[in-house]
């Protein structure tokens, strides 16, 4: 049923761990399935997307967005006869180990970390390292290439690694404008007419425009048409240029790299205060490190609710017994 160009289960390069295989589910199945019960996962519902904290229920998280790249990669690589469900498992893991605060905790992390901090390469520590008590999810090799290659430097080597890193940057780009529009920092009639002419005025038509041509011009590698390619090279620049970089849009980021820096200070000197969880990390690998994981799994209230705790005083509290 699929294409010979396609990723199959059965020729997977395997597990770290070696397991019994399952009767009823495909290893890159049963990959999809354990991202989606694992706690990262779940984290992704409180963590920023583009707009810290918005006041609204309809502005995207990290969640929201994960799963608009999942729809957008399966629905390519079902037209492209390539496996759905190693593409969805990619798609549903790419983000798990993104920061709170979205990309200003990432420029934070990467301030503090010894070596940086990307949040693709977390996203694999995830899931080889943090999930499941330590063990992780033991995952397929070629979900884990295709999760740290799915933003940027050498393309994954499977076709439907290569889909989910084109998915995931239709899948933001677009839904980014529809939250800048309901924001009020953006009109859709600010993108440039010939980006509107080439590629729609609207979030469905522009999507729709752009898979197509990701289907049409894919074969033994994905991609678009040269001139569609452009158009959608050049919203991307004018999306960094009006909202990414929008002073509006971002004012509350500057707050974020001293609450990260201030956090990251202080468990650094007092591991003792990290969670249980943390403190095996702590003694193998050093502090630094189990403070970086600790404070990139954080959600944004809890990062919140951390920093208060620490240094924030509390108002007296007179005890009854």
């Amino acid at each position: 049923m699929l294409d010979p160009h396609a990723a199959f289960a059965a020729k997977s390069r395997g597990r770290e761990r070696e397991e019994e295989p399952c009767a009823y589910r495909t290893a890159f199945q049963r990959d999809r399935d354990r991202v989606l019960h694992c706690k990262a996962f779940r984290r992704l519902k409180h963590k920023t997307q583009v707009f810290l904290s918005p006041e609204g229920d309809h502005y995207r998280t990290r969640l929201t967005h994960t799963l608009e790249v999942a729809q957008i990669a399966r629905t390519i690589a079902r037209a492209l006869q390539l496996n759905e469900d190693l593409t969805e498992a990619i798609s549903l893991a790419h983000d798990l180990g993104h920061t709170p605060f979205g990309h200003a905790g990432e420029r934070a992390l990467n301030d503090r970390m010894e070596g940086g901090f990307r949040h693709y390469e977390q996203s694999v520590r995830v899931v080889e390292r943090l999930e499941n008590d330590g063990r992780g999810l033991n995952l397929t090799w070629e979900v884990r290439d295709g999760i740290l290659r799915h933003t940027c430097g050498e393309q994954a080597a499977t076709l439907e690694g290569r889909i989910v890193r084109l998915a995931d940057r239709v899948a933001y780009i677009n839904h980014d404008i529809d939250d800048a529009v309901r924001a009020g920092v953006l009109r859709e009639e600010d993108v440039p007419a010939d980006i509107r002419a080439a590629l729609g005025d609207r979030r469905t038509t522009r999507i729709d425009r752009l898979v197509t041509a990701i289907v049409e011009n894919s074969g033994e590698d994905i991609g678009m048409d040269e001139s569609t390619a452009a158009m959608f090279d050049k919203l991307h620049r004018f999306m960094f240029d009006a909202v990414y970089r929008n002073p509006a849009a971002k004012s509350e980021e500057t707050k974020v790299d001293g609450l990260i820096r201030r956090m990251f200070d202080y468990f650094a000197d007092h591991p003792e205060r990290l969670p249980e969880e943390y403190r095996g990390i702590c003694e193998k690998e050093g502090a630094p490190r189990a403070v970086c994981d600790y404070i990139a799994g954080m959600t944004d209230n809890y990062a919140l609710e951390v920093y208060k705790d620490l240094f924030i005083p509390q108002g007296w509290r007179v005890k009854t017994v």
